[in-house]
Formats: structure tokens, sequence, C-alpha cells
């Protein structure tokens, strides 16, 4: 009998993302890609799925020397062996596999997905080719190429393992959760009938319910992995994030406590935990929470981010500016964060600055995430530049401000006193008496400034 060919799943697919910026941000980073990024196992063809008559590669003495290298992890040596033999037996589907396999180990992602797809066209039924493409174009965001890869591995049977039919159906049901959640349920249950189910699968189940607004069906199953698994941090953090969304922030509070008391650095769920205070108002709560998660992770821009902001929340803005200047060093095309430093810059008084760069940023509309956030940074221009005596600019900023967002007390004020500089008399005089009539007591010492102010245009006409 012909000794089996090396034929393994690609490992690139277990990389896990980092966290984000927000506990839900995190959690739903871990949730969403678990199944996607897990180990396969490693396998050998079996000897039945094989032509009976021994592949000319494996006469050829290098294939040996392959398979002994991939035994040993030692992934140089082999792409070199599996390049030469792939030169040489182009049409040999198993061969290609592993060449493809060695590829994606070394993160050669472009070239491994290449070599998959001639691998399965070698051989139109050859189940891992397909699997193993789609996860990798799964985790490179290649959704729709991805689905279509996966579901042609579920029509085919496995050369080893009947189990990893289940494994496609998972990463069918996680990236068609957000777009095809009725398909996502069946395929999950399609995962279920060759494989056991697994905490993974409940956790799904629970989202797929949340995602349906059936918020009892998915406390029930994340309430079910919980009582089979009290440790279980995915289940907690999917607990609370379901008790938030139920406005249950009473139970949600003592949760995490419970479950930070028997992990106590669990970056989750202190995660959570720090974004639960924040909306309840509470950043002096938080903050010590994300420093300890900053301290071990300082380059994670998830972080540092969620630390930012709330610094900005209490008033910190000395120990927020900072830290906005790295992660605009680093993420310079993210116009939000040019918006938060600025923030930050303005409390700081340091008005010249923040106008330069709130300028260079909302000069490009189109990149911003949202209309409220083009609009937030825009306001903020408006203050900066007022406060930097360019009324121009500040006038220039609230025509952006007021295409997307309606008027409200601040905008009147700031287009008053920008044309109340520009000696236009008539426009100041209206823009006051708009402010004054919204105003209702809010702004006491802008209301006595607009009082002043139109007592003196009207003495000067």
């Amino acid at each position: 009998m012909p000794k089996p060919t090396h034929h393994r799943i690609a490992p690139a697919i277990l990389r896990p993302y980092r966290l984000g910026v927000t506990a839900s941000v995190i959690f739903f980073g871990l949730l969403s890609t678990s199944s996607l990024h897990a180990q396969l196992p490693a396998g050998t063809t079996d000897a039945t799925a094989q032509s009976q008559t021994q592949a000319p590669s494996e006469q050829d003495p290098l294939r040996a020397q392959a398979n002994a290298a991939l035994d040993q992890h030692d992934f140089p040596a082999a792409l070199k062996l599996l390049t030469s033999l792939a030169a040489k037996y182009p049409n040999d589907a198993h061969l290609l596999y592993d060449l493809g396999f060695t590829q994606e180990s070394l993160d050669q992602t472009s070239n491994a997905a290449d070599t998959y797809r001639r691998a399965a066209a070698a051989d139109p039924k050859y189940f891992e080719p397909h699997l193993s493409l789609g996860l990798l174009l799964a985790r490179t965001g290649q959704h729709d190429q991805a689905r279509t890869e996966l579901l042609a591995a579920t029509t085919l049977t496995p050369s080893t393992d009947p189990a990893l039919k289940a494994r496609a159906w998972r990463a069918l049901a996680r990236l068609d959760q957000a777009t095809r959640p009725a398909d996502a349920s069946n395929e999950l249950l399609e995962a279920m009938k060759t494989s056991p189910e697994t905490p993974d699968d409940i956790i799904l189940s629970g989202e797929l319910a949340e995602a349906s607004n059936d918020l009892a069906g998915a406390e029930a199953a994340y309430r079910r992995l919980l009582s089979a698994d009290p440790q279980n941090a995915t289940a907690t953090a999917a607990l609370v994030h379901l008790l938030e969304r139920e406005k249950k922030t009473d139970q949600a509070e003592a949760l995490l406590t419970a479950a930070l008391g028997k992990n106590l650095d669990d970056p989750t769920l202190n995660a959570q935990l720090a974004s639960l205070y924040d909306s309840q108002g509470q950043p002096e709560k938080a903050i010590p929470l994300v420093e300890k998660l900053h301290a071990a992770s300082p380059n994670d821009s998830g972080i540092t981010r969620l630390l930012a902001h709330l610094y900005s929340s209490n008033s910190q803005f000395e120990k927020a500016a900072p830290l906005y200047a790295t992660l605009t060093t680093d993420y310079p095309n993210d116009p939000t964060l040019v918006t938060d430093r600025a923030d930050a810059l303005i409390h700081l008084r340091q008005f010249a600055e923040a106008e330069s760069m709130l300028k260079r940023t909302t000069s490009e509309p189109s990149s911003f995430p949202t209309k409220e956030d083009l609009g937030l940074a825009a306001s903020h221009l408006a203050f900066a530049a007022s406060a930097n005596d360019d009324p121009v600019t500040s006038l220039q900023a609230l025509a952006i401000r007021d295409k997307v967002l309606p008027q409200s007390p601040s905008s009147l004020f700031l287009a008053a006193t920008a044309h109340d500089k520009l000696h236009q008399v008539k426009e100041a005089r209206d823009l006051y008496k708009q402010f004054l009539s919204v105003a209702n007591g809010k702004f006491p010492n802008e209301e006595w400034q607009a009082r002043h102010r139109l007592v003196t245009l009207d003495h000067s006409r």
C-alpha cells in the first residue's frame, strides 16, 4: 500500500483579532471569529481516497524528504522541496495541497490561495483544498469567495475525518451570521449532525437569537453554557452584553464582578466592566481597570483609545492628549481619532493646533464614517477657530456642520459672534436673536453676551 501523503488543514486561520476600542467591540471581535480562526487537526489522506496505483510523485525521493520536513514542521525546507515537486508533477492535487498548506504556514497567503485553487482544479472531488481555501479567504476578509468555497466543501467527503465537514458548516454559519441569519441557523444544525455541540455553537445560537430579537432565547443559551462551565469568559461576556442591551445594568455588574473575582486579569471582562461604568457616567471607576489593561498591553490601540476616551470623560485632558497623539500617528487616516484629539487640545486651550488638524480632516468629508461624525468635527473646528480669532474659518466650519446636523444654540451663538467679528451687523443681530429665542437660560454667560452685543449693535446703526 502506498505511503499516504501529509494532508493537513492550513493553520493561518487560527490568528485571533486584537482587542477593540470598547468592551462590546472586544467581545464581538472574540465571538465573531472564534470558529473561523480555530486550529484544524492535521491529517493524512486515506489510501482509499487516492488512486489504487501509486501516484508518480510518491515514487520521487524528494517526496519522502518533504514528508519528513512536514512532520518536523520545518516549513522552509518543505517549501523548497514541495515547490520543486509541484513543478515536476503539476496535476498532483495532494502534492499541491501540501504545498498550499506549507505556504500558508509561512504566511504566504496569496500564494497559498492560488495553490489551493490549483489543487481543487486538479481533483474537483478533493474536500480539503476547498475547506482550507474557504477558511483562508474568510480570514482575509474575502467573504463572498470564502462562502463559495465552503459551500463546495459541504458537498464533498473529507479524505480523513468526517467531522471536518462540520467545520465547514460552522465556518459558513459564522460568515452568514450577520447577513443570512436563517441560513446560519440551518448551517449550525448541519454541523451538529456530524459532530457534538461545542461551547462556540451555544454562543452562536445565542447570537442568532439576539439577532432575531429573541432575547429570552439568547439569555437561555448563554446561561446554559455558564451552567455547564461557570468559568467560561466568552459566555459571561455574551450574557453581560445582553443584560446591558436589556438595561439590566445591576445584573450585568454583579455578573462581571463575580467573574472577575475568579479571573481578575481577564482583559475582556475588565474592558466590559469599564465600558459598563462608562455608560453609567462613572469614568472614575472605569479608569483604574483600563489603566491596568493598558499597562499590560501598551501597544494595543483599542485599549489605548478606550483609556483616552475615559480620561476625556473624566476631564483629565492632559492625560488623554498624549494618548490621542500616539493614536493619530499610528492611524493618521482615522478622522474620528483626529476629532477626539482636537477636543482634548481645545480643553487644554491649544486652539491653533486643534484648528489646524481639524481643517485638514474636514476637508475630506467622505472619510468620516457617518454624517454625525463629520458634524461633530466641524463643530469642534468652529469653536477652535472662534477661540483662535479666525471668524472666516469658523463660519466655513459651521456651513459644513449645518449640512449634516440641525442648528443648536451653540452653533447659532458661534455664527453670531463670527459675523460680529467681521462687522456684518445685520447677520450678527439676527443670529443673536435666534440664539436667545432657543437658549432658555441654559447658557447664562453667552446669553448675557448676546444681549450686551445686541444693545451695542443697535446703537451702532
